[in-house]
């Protein structure tokens, strides 16, 4: 069986050939990037965990395990997401915020349409919330964690980390209906 580029690249990372890990970051460094965003705001810190996730990479490849191709990319994306955790718990923590008072509870009457709102908008109103609310919501909606698995890698209760999301959700159905009101207002 022939080996795609994927498996020829992982062989030479193996062997820590230079030229393939420049490959790599260059390959993967903006989607990683855009992965760390999710979870930091601040353009320091998304770079910081981006280097110390190439750091672990590089230092752990001889445990990757090819399982088909995307598996090198869905590797690197849980070590960029690890290491954003960690970042988080070591600098700002994980607030399992109570005090709901600064973010009312907003009813979920419908889902709403993002057709036209442009992804990058999105990501933005994702970037938006609040820490804890933000990471629980990435956690649950892009990494397909159950809330149980987010209690566990937060250190917070399973029950606080579907609250979290219940209220990401309702404050970001809030975003989306002023960012549609704005729109609308611009065309009138």
């Amino acid at each position: 069986m022939e080996e795609n580029k994927e498996q020829i690249l992982i062989r030479r990372l193996l062997t820590k050939e230079e030229a393939a890990w420049k490959e790599l970051f260059g390959n993967y460094s903006g989607n990683l990037a855009g992965v760390c965003s999710r979870y930091l705001s601040g353009k320091d810190d998304v770079h910081d965990v981006l280097q110390n996730s190439f750091i672990k990479m590089f230092r752990s490849i001889e445990t990757f395990e090819y399982r088909g191709n995307g598996s090198l990319k869905a590797w690197m994306i849980r070590i960029t997401v690890n290491e954003a955790l960690k970042h988080i718990r070591q600098h700002s923590g994980i607030t399992t915020t109570d005090d709901f008072a600064e973010y009312p509870d907003i009813p979920n009457d419908e889902e709403p349409d993002l057709e036209e709102i442009p992804q990058a908008a999105i990501m933005k109103m994702i970037r938006s919330l609040p820490d804890g609310y933000r990471t629980v919501f990435n956690l649950f909606v892009f990494e397909k964690k159950s809330h149980k698995e987010i209690a566990g890698l937060l250190g917070i209760a399973e029950n606080s980390s579907a609250s979290q999301f219940h209220r990401a959700k309702g404050l970001l159905v809030q975003k989306i209906k002023e960012f549609k009101m704005s729109k609308k207002a611009q065309y009138e």
